[in-house]
């Protein structure tokens, strides 16, 4: 296991210890206030559908914003350099913006309470089935990488040891989702939004004065690892080197369609924020709203990273005690003054919680509703699956602690984090892809295209890059690959299997594949949606106009 790097304790005092202690309260006071409005499993799962689109937007931001976001992404900077845009401008905003546009009308009019359930009804039973155990499975090991990079935070702040921290933490989560179910988890991440940022700005900015700005930072890391480390596109041709150990068609493939895609358009744990929205055109500018501050928030996450690599040399080398994990503790413990420094681990603890509670709270939603309900103990009342509801949450994030054990063996989380991206989200995403726009794809396609998918991208990850068959750079290279393996492995099993099969009725079809007229009548707009920040069209197209923008300098 990767322990926190000796004598990596922050300097916390009484003021620190008092403002976390004031966020514990507010959130558990959250979940308790939560409980009142949890009256049936749709309130538990799904908020009632009732949320406005402002809120379930910044759920579905600080949602992601958990170990992915905070210690992985400057993990990322410190190992590859601005490289880590690319997460973000390719690999995030060009995705939110179809889940808004294209996919959301299709989930939030078939009236589904989770993004398996969808399979049901445009493949059979056996598609729905393996989906929703491949999404429980991957849901509860992300949990876990969550709650371990929570573990090396509450490490550093009270020397606690790991297993430790993973336990207390864990069960922490577990009683306000318990207690106040997906509303509990959705309002505590609005909260958490601005915890997180209030903790990443004041480091940012300390961090870049600390190396002397953004031209001291340049130069610095420009003679310790290269000009490719302080450009985007730079050595990204193919047969050349860069840090990243991608070129531009793995990078703009494997991670710009197939990963990206993959993770935001299926996802269940950000989709449900998005489901829970009161109506269609609400659910619709969820990731749109969300894909705003997604632009900027790779500022907050990269430098850090970037400021560690320069602060501390050695970082993530076999010679030095400190992993690419270690890199926000690092910064926080030089940087950073008491008061302050209370406010940045009140931040990351949020952030960890959120991205902890996420993906718990769409486990028990889809292994309630998609496993048990539906496989196990049909027609039972209501109120015997809201409870079953709290008990698998409980199960979850047991399991998750579990989990959290294989996190730390990675000195890279954000590396394994692609790696079951690209085992479990991959091929989800091209049954989707599959099933949404061509018709004639057969109900038996569904359940083949998943398990090529998971299969052929296992195999070139343990098989081809761990055995060293192929000699890929580095590990996020081999993770862009494993994601265009399993998806053209996943797609070429669809449509040979729908050429031996029956397809799906036509009329069954109504609203599930694109071009064909949902049964239902027409959502009627709701009074104010003529204004342009309603139009989900005008947002999408304004988050990928800005994202562009953005890209620009580091394009050149």
């Amino acid at each position: 296991m990767q322990y926190l790097a000796d004598g990596l304790r922050l300097p916390t005092n009484g003021l620190d210890y008092t403002i976390l202690a004031i966020y514990f309260v507010v959130v558990l006071g959250i979940g308790f206030a939560a409980r009142s409005s949890v009256k049936t499993s749709l309130d538990f799962f799904l908020s009632g559908r009732s949320l406005p689109a402002w809120v379930t937007g910044l759920a579905f931001v600080a949602a992601n914003l958990g170990a992915t976001e905070i210690l992985g992404m400057a993990a990322t900077g410190a190992q590859y350099g601005v490289a880590v845009v690319h997460w973000y401008w390719i690999g995030a905003i060009p995705a939110m913006v179809f889940l808004g546009l294209v996919m959301m009308p299709f989930y939030y009019k078939s009236k589904v309470r989770s993004v398996p359930e969808f399979l049901l009804q445009r493949f059979d039973k056996s598609a729905h089935l393996l989906s929703s155990i491949l999404f429980a499975f991957a849901a509860i090991l992300i949990a876990g990488v969550n709650l371990y990079a929570l573990s090396i935070v509450v490490e550093a702040l009270l020397g606690w040891p790991q297993w430790v921290a993973i336990v207390v933490a864990g069960l922490f989560v577990l009683v306000y989702i318990t207690i106040g179910g997906l509303s509990s988890a959705i309002y505590n991440e609005v909260l958490q939004f601005f915890v997180i940022l209030a903790a990443l700005i004041p480091l940012t900015i300390l961090g870049l004065k600390k190396v002397g700005g953004w031209n001291g930072l340049s130069d610095t890391l420009e003679k310790s690892h290269g000009h490719n480390f302080m450009s985007a596109w730079g050595g990204t041709a193919i047969g050349q080197a860069n840090p990243l150990g991608a070129n531009w068609l793995t990078i703009i493939l494997g991670l710009g369609f197939v990963l990206s895609f993959g993770y935001w358009t299926t996802n269940f744990a950000e989709v449900q924020r998005a489901l829970s929205a009161k109506n269609l055109s609400a659910a619709q500018r969820t990731p749109l709203i969300a894909a705003f501050p997604k632009i900027f928030i790779v500022f907050l996450v990269m430098i850090p990273g970037m400021v560690a690599a320069v602060v501390a040399p050695r970082i993530g080398t076999a010679g030095s005690d400190l992993t690419y994990n270690d890199a926000i503790p690092l910064l926080m413990q030089n940087l950073l003054p008491n008061g302050v420094l209370g406010i940045a681990v009140t931040g990351l603890l949020a952030a960890f919680m959120a991205g902890m509670a996420a993906n718990v709270s769409s486990f028990n939603t889809v292994f309630t509703t998609d496993i048990w309900a539906r496989y196990v103990k049909k027609d039972k009342p209501d109120a015997y699956y809201l409870r079953f509801g709290r008990l698998i949450t409980a199960v979850g994030v047991l399991a998750s602690i579990g989990t959290a054990f294989i996190a730390a063996s990675f000195s890279n989380i954000m590396s394994y984090l692609q790696t079951l991206f690209s085992f479990f989200n991959v091929p989800m995403f091209v049954v989707f892809i599959i099933g949404m726009f061509w018709k004639r794809a057969s109900m038996k396609s569904g359940v083949w295209g998943l398990v090529a998918g998971t299969c052929a991208a296992m195999v070139n990850y343990f098989v081809f890059y761990k055995q060293g068959i192929i000699g890929f750079p580095s590990d996020q290279g081999a993770n862009f690959v494993s994601a265009i393996v399993g998806f053209v492995a996943g797609a070429v099993v669809m449509v040979a299997v729908t050429l031996v099969t029956a397809p799906k009725p036509e009329a069954e079809l109504a609203g599930l594949v694109y071009g064909t007229e949902s049964p239902d009548a027409p959502e009627v707009p709701e009074e104010g949606d003529s204004a342009w920040y309603r139009k989900p069209a005008l947002l999408g197209w304004g988050a990928i106009v800005l994202a562009a923008l953005c890209y620009l300098p580091y394009s050149l």
